[in-house]
């Protein structure tokens, strides 16, 4: 059988992992492309069922930063309007959606160290659809994250204060930002030698995102150049995002003068694009490198 005439399939195997096999392969490159891809994205998937650890602690992070801000901080920080509650849920949302991107990384060097990638080399199939169901997974956990933290939500007194149609668009937003930031955290996987490495390093980065913002005080409330990174900060456009999109915008509280703060739907949508059309490619041919 040649390469060109094959396509991958998957069957269930060890826990965390998938046994491949060959069968004759038809239709068009994209349709062989769409297809390795959901192969790869329910790989990631049955490693979630096998393995709900994983899925398990993605779930219990979210609630207890719902539950410690409410409770223990909630009362510290006076916010107008209907309280801290509604103002922290956006910030919370867009947390986890954010350090949930970084499983991509963790995975991919994971992978790598484990040989699984040597693995996919061997088949007659796109290096794009491995990362591609490697960013799927993520989406569906961080989905799964954000349905978790409304509940939880819901139960400390948040609510929606917006249409349906913005309410999804809220959802929308937030999921495929999480997305866009995956590819980041993909490439970075394949970029460093250990997933130890990438723990610490994705840290580094996402930990000044998403506290030197306006996720849980309002940035006006920041030092100046505290306030100045907070408002140029794109997770501060992903939270002011999901705050006007579910109706959770305290009257009367400043959101800054800068050009993301004053646009946070648009800066968020540019911000997407940018990052996705920068490190899919680059994910990409860092994939082919590798598999020289």
């Amino acid at each position: 059988m040649s390469t060109s005439e094959s396509r991958l399939t998957t069957t269930a195997g060890a826990a965390g992992t998938s046994s491949m096999t060959l069968r004759p392969q038809a239709g068009t490159p994209l349709s062989r492309f769409l297809s390795d891809g959901w192969v790869t994205t329910w790989r990631n998937l049955m490693k979630i069922i096998r393995v709900p650890e994983i899925l398990l602690f993605s779930l219990i992070q979210p609630i207890m930063f719902v539950l410690l801000f409410t409770y223990v901080f909630g009362a510290a920080i006076d916010i107008p309007g209907d309280g801290y509650t509604s103002f922290l849920m956006a910030g919370i949302f867009a947390q986890t959606v954010v350090f949930g991107s970084t499983y991509s990384g963790s995975a991919m060097a994971q992978d790598l160290k484990d040989g699984i990638i040597d693995r996919f080399r061997t088949l007659p199939m796109s290096g794009a659809a491995v990362l591609v169901g490697r960013t799927n997974g993520d989406l569906v956990i961080n989905a799964l994250s954000v349905l978790v933290m409304m509940g939880t939500g819901l139960l400390v007194g948040w609510r929606v204060n917006s249409s349906f149609l913005e309410f999804l668009a809220g959802v929308a937003l937030l999921l495929l930002f999480a997305y866009a930031f995956s590819w980041v955290m993909a490439f970075l996987g394949m970029s460093v030698k250990s997933p130890e490495i990438i723990n610490n390093a994705s840290f580094l980065i996402l930990f000044p995102l998403t506290f030197i913002s306006n996720a849980f005080v309002p940035s006006e409330n920041l030092p100046t150049p505290l306030r100045i990174f907070a408002e140029w900060n794109p997770v501060s456009a992903l939270v002011q995002s999901a705050r006007e999109l579910f109706g959770n915008v305290p009257p009367g509280t400043p959101v800054g003068d800068a050009w993301p703060a004053q646009n946070p739907i648009a800066t968020v949508i540019i911000g997407v694009v940018v990052l996705l059309a920068v490190f899919v490619p680059l994910s990409i041919r860092k994939f082919a490198t590798l598999s020289r």
